[in-house]
């Protein structure tokens, strides 16, 4: 099972996704790999231990160009180079990274070096190469949810500006229309639980699941064949 969660930050999908590998590892058996998380600056690395709060203000002191080298090899490091089945987890990657570049880091624009645009282009036809098992999950919520959450419980170094929210959950909106992967998903956070929008993945993962997949659902851990 590999999922690709794109959203608005505080939309939810470093909480969704993390309560997914915890659905896979009970109900399935599934190990996911790390979940991987570096498109938000500056949590670049995204893995335990993170960056130290010292680190993260040399992060945000790089200038862009710099900003837009490290980024690129961050892409293309989590992009496959040959077919793989494995179970994986990756939150935004040059979806996120275009879109953020564009409003906030200072580099990835339409002629720019480094524009994302292409980039993209080029990791998406990569990922549909060797990876066309992708799923991808659109996490959204309604504006003024995401103003409560922000307000409620703002992130460290937090990225969108609450006058940016209806612009990027419209370039979210949009990116995810454009996306050429044909497995596509929208779970809206906005008024259900954790546990709830869990069981709306459950029943909108059913059309997706490959072979290996639906083995693992027949056959859940601690399951054996008769005899």
């Amino acid at each position: 099972m590999r999922l690709f969660f794109i959203g608005c930050e505080y939309a939810g999908t470093t909480t969704l996704a993390h309560a997914i590998n915890a659905w896979g590892r009970e109900k399935l058996g599934i190990q996911f790999s790390s979940i991987h998380d570096h498109w938000k600056l500056p949590h670049m690395i995204g893995h335990p231990p993170d960056l130290t709060p010292a680190e993260q203000e040399q992060v945000l002191a790089l200038s862009p160009k710099i900003l837009e080298a490290f980024q690129r090899h961050n892409l293309y490091y989590h992009t496959p180079t040959k077919p793989d089945d494995a179970d994986y987890i990756i939150i935004g990657h040059y979806i996120e990274d275009t879109i953020y570049a564009q409003l906030y880091y200072g580099y990835g624009q339409e002629g720019q070096a480094g524009d994302r645009l292409i980039h993209s282009k080029n990791i998406e036809n990569q990922i549909m190469k060797y990876t066309p098992q992708i799923v991808l999950i659109h996490v959204k919520a309604a504006p003024e949810v995401i103003a409560r959450r922000m307000r409620e419980h703002p992130h460290p170094h937090s990225l969108v500006r609450p006058q940016d929210i209806e612009l990027v959950l419209r370039r979210f909106d949009e990116e995810f229309k454009r996306s050429i992967i044909p497995q596509k998903m929208v779970l809206d956070t906005s008024t259900a639980t954790v546990e709830e929008t869990v069981a709306e993945f459950v029943t909108k993962i059913q059309p997706y699941l490959t072979l290996q997949d639906r083995l693992r659902w027949l056959m859940p851990p601690g399951s054996t064949l008769p005899v």
